[in-house]
């Protein structure tokens, strides 16, 4: 869309918001920066917030595809602060869940502390609450304990990551997950990493731990407790990993979650949706909307992610 077509971009959205599946080949193609100059023209010709007119009436019946889709199109509307803090609130909303867990500890590893920053103001503006403090619920879970950790790391966001510090912590995790000392012994250590390093050294001292060791620090052979374990496995794959490798992972799944591929997928805004399908074909030679097509099944929400993932040239 030509930056002098936003008016008529914004008469044929308004005029598909009864059809999910028009709206999606509508912006499908769009680049973060166009959907934003498209909310604003958006706006400023019938004085409505388009976030809004995609979300649609959320109490009104539709099929589920439909609702799916427009959940889908709401969330790419906005901006990422928004969008995470939407995420994170329904995560919150949610309650100790695993699926909760995880869009919250990508909340965190994946942005900057900039970034958090505008996240959690988002969050205050839109639901008059304190990030931090809705993650904090009693009794304590284990959840809660490493995203709460994960969230004071952000104090370390502005240091250089050294490699030396990653190669003692790797030395440090190795050496105690060998010495039988126990489960609890291990969630100490794990936590007190989480909330001291930022999540570039973390991310560092994982890689340092494979590069060391010849295996992944959660492939190691004696296992923490099995909560603590499920919980690591999930913090560690979303340190260790790009939105290329999680949207691979999410789609390879028995059960393909949506939530993660949504996720994985609006996360392209922070590099581009090309760079993320040229990524995905170096890393597994597929190309990435033939890998959707063959993964979801047969669906406006399939077909609106595979035009996204075809980028320009879905156009």
């Amino acid at each position: 869309m030509a930056s002098a077509g936003w008016e008529e971009a914004c008469r044929e959205i308004r005029g598909a918001c009864g059809h999910p599946r028009r709206l999606g080949l509508l912006l499908a193609p769009t680049s973060p920066a166009e959907r934003q100059q498209i909310r604003a023209a958006y706006r400023a010709s019938f004085g409505e917030d388009l976030a809004a007119a995609l979300r649609g009436n959320p109490l009104a019946a539709g099929s589920g595809q439909e609702d799916e889709l427009r959940k889908l199109l709401y969330l790419w509307a906005l901006e990422p602060a928004e969008r995470d803090a939407v995420v994170a609130r329904e995560a919150v909303e949610g309650g100790a869940t695993v699926a909760g867990y995880r869009a919250l500890v990508e909340v965190f590893t994946r942005r900057k502390q900039d970034q958090l920053f505008f996240t959690k103001q988002a969050y205050l503006a839109r639901f008059r609450r304190n990030l931090d403090q809705d993650m904090v619920t009693e009794p304590s879970h284990p959840y809660q304990r490493l995203l709460v950790a994960l969230a004071a790391s952000r104090k370390s966001h502005h240091d250089e990551p050294s490699h030396h510090i990653a190669k003692c912590d790797a030395r440090r995790l190795h050496d105690t997950k060998n010495a039988g000392a126990g489960s609890v012994v291990d969630e100490a250590v794990i936590l007190e990493m989480f909330s001291k390093r930022s999540i570039p050294q973390l991310r560092l001292a994982f890689c340092s731990y494979k590069h060391i060791y010849g295996h992944d620090y959660t492939k190691a052979s004696r296992p923490i407790n099995c909560i603590m374990a499920s919980l690591l496995n999930d913090s560690v794959l979303r340190l260790s990993c790009n939105n290329v490798c999680l949207l691979q992972r999410s789609m390879q799944c028995a059960a393909t979650d949506k939530r993660l591929v949504t996720r994985a997928i609006l996360g392209s805004d922070d590099v581009g949706i090309d760079e993320i399908r040229s990524a995905f074909k170096s890393c597994y030679g597929r190309n990435l909307a033939d890998f959707i097509r063959e993964s979801l099944p047969q669906s406006d929400y399939r077909d609106f992610l595979v035009a996204v993932a075809r980028g320009s040239a879905a156009s």
